[in-house]
């Protein structure tokens, strides 16, 4: 069977996806739903999980993009289209190996809002920089400014391993955060996506009206894909992919749900399967660990590797006290819950008496792929 519609894989870029007629699974109606408060939202995912094109999303719809939404949920609710200035920091891009590479990142993105906006350059500082361009967008426009900052947390993921830099990334972005707070008065809505809340990052632990909806039911299917989700949208590609492999239509179902699905975002939710890794195998017709692959977690591997971690334990599913589950703490040295917003366990149950989550693998591609990695790693060198 011949499958010639567009599959979005690697576009993170929502009005790139739209003019290209990519197949796009209809997130809009939580684009609506946020944008009703002003309220700052933070939203932990795995990599690779929606998040860039779900913050694209929200940026065409601040900018006031209506011809976008044609036919999607969002031109349903939306009456009135009101465009905002939007500031976009993407921190996907670049290694941030240390604080300078940090700095020069937000340096670059600061100097391109400056020469649109006009904010004032000649502040000594990085966080001056941002409070001085926020406030000179609002008073040339009229309308509070829109923030979205993708993958917040990226450098301090990248420098776990060198806690020296950690802590260095960790003070500037405790700077460059709290301006979020401080020039309140002229945001209009602010959007934060990363893997982990890190404490003593001033965004947590200083702007204390932050709404972290990482585990809130009502956005539990913001990224991802819902069994309901591929059954509406997919059918051709399964059946396509069932014939390219030899399978009925029904098995290789069953083997998708065994390989991608499982991830849990809430304490009462459906399952959501990984994006990246259906849409590679809807793309390429073939099953394997595509996720997996493009984010081996080498140093947390090879951290419980050097500690003699109970592997086992990973398998026959762990506990967790549900305060703990989205605060990480690097000095601690417990990496469970970093696990879990890796990506790399999920939700199984949750036990209201006890306000305790279980974790597991959530499905083949990660339960394999993990041990699999941990057994190299545990190689004589």
């Amino acid at each position: 069977m011949n499958v010639l519609r567009k599959l979005p894989i690697g576009i993170q870029d929502f009005e790139k996806l739209r003019n290209n007629n990519c197949l796009y699974v209809d997130k809009t109606q939580y684009v609506y739903q946020l944008a009703q408060t002003s309220s700052p939202y933070f939203l932990g995912r795995p990599r690779r999980f929606g998040k860039s094109l779900f913050l694209s999303t929200l940026k065409a719809y601040f900018e006031g993009k209506k011809e976008l939404f044609a036919g999607l949920k969002l031109a349903e609710l939306e009456k009135d289209w009101t465009k905002c200035p939007v500031f976009y920091l993407d921190f996907n891009v670049g290694l941030f190996i240390n604080a300078e590479n940090v700095s020069k990142r937000i340096d670059v993105k600061l100097r391109q809002l400056e020469r649109l906006w006009e904010g004032n350059t000649d502040a000594d500082d990085l966080a001056s920089r941002f409070e001085a361009v926020i406030k000179s967008a609002y008073e040339q426009t009229g309308k509070q400014v829109v923030v979205l900052i993708d993958e917040y947390d990226k450098p301090l993921i990248n420098t776990m391993d060198d806690r020296n830099e950690n802590e260095k990334i960790k003070n500037l972005l405790k700077s460059f955060y709290g301006v979020l707070k401080s020039a309140d008065a002229y945001l209009r809505f602010v959007f934060l996506t990363g893997v982990t809340k890190f404490s003593k990052v001033s965004v947590f632990s200083d702007l204390n009206q932050l709404d972290d909806i990482s585990l809130d039911n009502r956005y539990s299917g913001i990224c991802g894909i819902s069994e309901t989700e591929l059954l509406q949208n997919f059918q051709p590609e399964i059946q396509a992919l069932a014939d390219a492999n030899d399978l009925t239509y029904e098995q290789a179902f069953v083997k998708l749900k065994k390989l991608y699905d499982g991830y849990r975002f809430a304490k009462v939710s459906a399952n959501m399967y990984n994006p990246f890794s259906v849409l590679n195998t809807f793309g390429k017709l073939d099953f394997a660990y595509y996720w997996f692959a493009t984010g081996t977690p080498t140093f947390l591997a090879k951290h419980l590797a050097d500690t003699g971690f109970d592997i086992p334990i990973l398998e026959n599913n762990v506990a967790i006290v549900a305060s703990a589950l989205m605060d990480y703490r690097i000095e601690n040295d417990d990496y469970i819950p970093l696990l879990y917003q890796t990506g790399y366990l999920t939700i199984k149950e949750y036990d209201s008496e006890l306000d305790e989550y279980t974790l597991g693998f959530p499905n083949e591609e990660v339960k394999y792929g993990f041990l699999n990695e941990l057994l190299f790693q545990c190689k004589p060198r």
